[in-house]
């Protein structure tokens, strides 16, 4: 009885082939994870400034107003992992308090989108709040990941919108309703992975109109 079988031949092609498709998908990999981060984070900053044009909190009849506004921002865990939330100070107490309705919520989950410094970011230890948000657990951006430059620094860590869309920095030492916070220049975010495998990627946000896009794609 006559059978069939790979010759040896067939098998080398077969694995030459598996190694060239291999070749070719680990690139793609690493374009997706990059993209995936980018797409994320730009979004998350359309998404502060939407809630500004939404939620107008100017009240000149507050000395320190402008801390109110709308933001995103940076902050880290007690495991060097970070996050961004978004939120107003509404109350102007210094913070984004979640049991007062202070952050805002995910679209996609319905979760508030503010963690917490004193606990990991990196297990189940911050239930309830939306996962997206935790940058490090999901993406490799850990603490020190984030560069400023531009019109915003370090010092500021967040990135504010009023009822126009117009970006600020540095709201939270905000004593005068004086628009003296408003950019003067583009704020540029770098984010770098912790597999330096992966190239760093920055987000632009234009002064005056706060429109935001990946840097090298202009059209996103």
């Amino acid at each position: 009885m006559k059978k069939s079988a790979f010759t040896m031949i067939e098998l080398v092609m077969v694995i030459l082939v598996l190694g060239i498709l291999a070749a070719l998908a680990l690139p793609r990999l690493e374009r997706d994870i990059r993209q995936e981060a980018a797409d994320s984070i730009l979004s998350a900053i359309r998404y502060a400034q939407h809630m500004a044009l939404m939620d107008n909190v100017s009240d000149s009849a507050s000395a320190q107003w402008q801390r109110s506004f709308w933001r995103i921002g940076f902050e880290g865990c007690s495991d060097n992992g970070i996050f961004y939330y978004i939120g107003s100070d509404k109350d102007q107490q210094g913070n984004i308090d979640v049991a007062n309705q202070e952050a805002a919520f995910d679209p996609l989950n319905g979760m508030p989108m503010m963690g917490s410094n004193f606990k990991p970011c990196a297990s189940d230890a911050q239930a309830g709040i939306s996962p997206d948000i935790f940058i490090t657990k999901k993406y490799g951006i850990s603490d020190g990941r984030i560069t400023y430059s531009g019109g915003c620094t370090n010092a500021a860590q967040h990135i504010a919108f009023d009822y126009m869309g117009r970006p600020h920095t540095g709201i939270t030492g905000s004593n005068l309703p004086d628009y003296s916070t408003v950019l003067h220049a583009d704020c540029i975010l770098t984010f770098s992975f912790d597999d330096d495998s992966f190239d760093p990627f920055s987000i632009v946000i234009e002064r005056e109109t706060g429109y935001a896009y990946i840097a090298d794609q202009p059209n996103s």
